[in-house]
């Protein structure tokens, strides 16, 4: 659990620094859009900032995360960092909706672009996206917040790259339609990886078992140790990235050293499966639920 805290420590100083280098490029932007004239550009600060208010509310959700647990709240405020990237994932696709609007609008009415402006404020961009992806990169797969911050990025990243192109497109050939064709491309992008990260956020709080764990394996992981007769009422789930939960009722034979199995369980869970978290209670005889057998 210790090392989990500091993780997350971690996690949220990177998440912060992220937050100011987008928020100081969309300052940038903004300028940069009034005094190109570039629609593209101040269409680009919009979605930054859509970017600064997500990860607003992924550094909000990892510091109630480490809030201790209370009387009512006895699991702590774990689960705020997936509502944190529930509520990210809906913005992006709502963003996807307005990039699809928006590029119809303006294939059709495109408007003046100053290429060499945009092409670049957009390289720039691009560096500080490759700076702020390399911050979130190592946690990107331990925690579904940092994912949804690392895919708001990522979409800032291939929208900068997508207005490199663009700039450099209308510079060079005075085809303005480019820029609208290639927004439609990022939010087709944008779609299809926020889609994954919402089922994977709504499976959590569907308290679904987790997609690398099966329930069969675990259940004769724990009847293959000695002293257990069978494993019913099995129940595993994530209580956040990265924390995953486990509770069963245990059959055993008479005699048997109740005390130093339970540690052997434990141990197993952890050191195979990686489940910290484990509730298990030691029956007599195996009531209705996922039984498992040992021997069978």
């Amino acid at each position: 659990m210790e090392d989990h805290t500091e993780t997350r420590g971690l996690q949220r100083k990177n998440l912060l620094t992220v937050l100011c280098l987008t928020a100081s490029f969309m300052v940038i932007e903004v300028i940069g859009g009034i005094l190109t004239g570039s629609l593209a550009l101040l269409a680009d600060a919009a979605h930054m900032f859509t970017d600064v208010a997500a990860l607003l509310l992924s550094s909000f959700a990892m510091w109630m995360a480490a809030r201790p647990h209370t009387p009512e709240k006895t699991y702590g405020y774990h689960r705020a960092e997936i509502l944190a990237a529930v509520v990210n994932a809906l913005v992006l696709l709502l963003l996807s909706v307005w990039i699809f609007y928006e590029a119809n609008r303006r294939f059709h009415s495109p408007p003046e672009i100053a290429g060499l402006p945009m092409l670049a404020i957009g390289t720039i961009g691009l560096a500080v996206n490759f700076v702020s992806m390399k911050l979130l990169s190592g946690h990107a797969e331990t925690s579904l917040n940092v994912q949804s911050a690392h895919l708001e990025v990522l979409s800032d990243a291939i929208s900068s790259g997508g207005v490199i192109v663009a700039a450099l497109i209308i510079w060079l050939t005075g085809w303005l339609q480019a820029d609208p064709v290639i927004s439609a491309g990022i939010g087709l992008f944008i779609i299809w990886r926020t889609w994954r990260l919402l089922s994977q956020a709504v499976n959590i709080l569907m308290e679904s078992v987790p997609s690398h764990l099966n329930v069969q394996q675990v259940a004769q992981a724990m009847t293959a140790v000695p002293g257990v007769k069978a494993v019913h009422d099995l129940h595993i789930w994530t209580i956040t990235s990265g924390l995953e939960a486990l509770s069963a009722h245990v059959v055993v034979d008479l005699g048997t050293d109740r005390d130093a199995l339970l540690m052997t369980l434990e141990q197993l869970l952890k050191d195979r499966f990686g489940i910290e978290h484990t509730t298990l209670q030691i029956v007599d005889e195996p009531n209705v639920g996922i039984q498992v057998e040992r021997g069978r």
